[in-house]
């Protein structure tokens, strides 16, 4: 099973509140079996104790702590939301990308994210393409999937 996959990529998401996109991205690992359904609450758990809002258009909604238990596998789930949506950051968030990870995994994942968000290239390129295989492409570079 790989961590990220063409089904667990959605384009040109449009949700109503950062919640939704949590439930989105979320729906996807349960989806894919690295999770049950219940780690969605978990993921909306860990929102409202810390925002997961990191900043130049980027949110990466997970559990939390108590959650590890229920990961069966590491996992990636990618929604680009077009028009943007409020994280309670007061910017919005365009890439929301859920993440369940196995032990360590999490730091890789995470690391492996900021590098490429941080080139405004590769971000825009992300933001703005119409191709799930050139946004599984850009992302698994120098990841093992």
């Amino acid at each position: 099973m790989s961590i990220l996959s063409r089904d667990k990529v959605k384009l040109n998401v449009q949700v109503k509140d950062k919640y939704e996109a949590i439930r989105v991205v979320g729906q996807m690992l349960v989806d894919a079996g690295h999770v049950p359904a219940e780690y969605i609450g978990k993921m909306i758990e860990r929102e409202d104790s810390l925002s997961t809002y990191l900043g130049g258009g980027l949110a990466i909604p997970h559990g939390t702590n108590d959650a590890r238990s229920l990961i069966r596998s590491t996992g990636m789930s990618i929604a680009i939301v077009p028009d943007g949506i409020d994280f309670g950051e007061g910017e919005p968030a365009y890439l929301i990308i859920g993440i369940a990870a196995a032990g360590d995994d999490h730091l890789e994942i995470l690391t492996h994210v900021a590098e490429l968000v941080s080139d405004d290239d590769t971000l825009e390129t992300i933001l703005h393409t119409a191709d799930k295989d050139e946004l599984l492409r850009i992302f698994e570079q120098g990841m093992e999937a």
